[in-house]
């Protein structure tokens, strides 16, 4: 057996090894994104907000308690699509999977950004931990309404 014959069989069994690992390595990458990653409808509640402003001379921030549902469905991480369903209507949205969490993107027209993001990490009452954010401002308060950032504190259940 020739030198150049010993190589080509090295090289062959290497190649056929390599190709025997990818179908396993690659079904571990999915198993480490977890469940929140393949999750196709949400539930999410958050019972406090906190409410910043512009005091009369520094930003200033009051916490309360709130009852605020959101619903996302038809969620598509591989695809960044979802649903918002809201009591005011369905809103198509963006959404991104990274490590553990799951982002929800609400950009509207008119400048206000809504995010919603889930952690892959349970509360105490095994759902999971959530945030949702409110970039908006407009100088006249109405009630009911967003008119200063929000950040709500919450948990998700995964529906589907």
């Amino acid at each position: 057996m020739n030198l150049a014959n010993s190589i080509n069989r090295i090289l062959t069994a290497l190649a056929i090894t390599g190709l025997l690992f990818v179908p396993s390595s690659l079904s571990a990458q999915d198993a480490v994104k977890g469940k929140l990653a393949a999750a196709k409808s949400l539930k999410c509640t958050f019972p406090l907000v906190a409410v910043g402003t512009w005091g009369s001379k520094e930003p200033e921030a009051k916490v309360k308690p709130v009852n605020l549902v959101l619903q996302f469905e038809a969620i598509n991480a591989d695809e960044g699509t979802a649903r918002l369903e809201a009591s005011v209507g369905a809103y198509d949205i963006t959404v991104r999977y990274a490590g553990g969490y799951l982002h929800f993107i609400q950009s509207f027209l008119d400048g206000p950004l809504y995010t919603t993001t889930v952690l892959e990490k349970p509360t105490s009452g095994g759902k999971l931990k959530a945030m949702h954010s409110r970039h908006e401002y407009t100088d006249v308060t109405l009630p009911g309404f967003t008119s200063s950032p929000e950040q709500y504190y919450g948990e998700c259940e995964i529906l589907k």
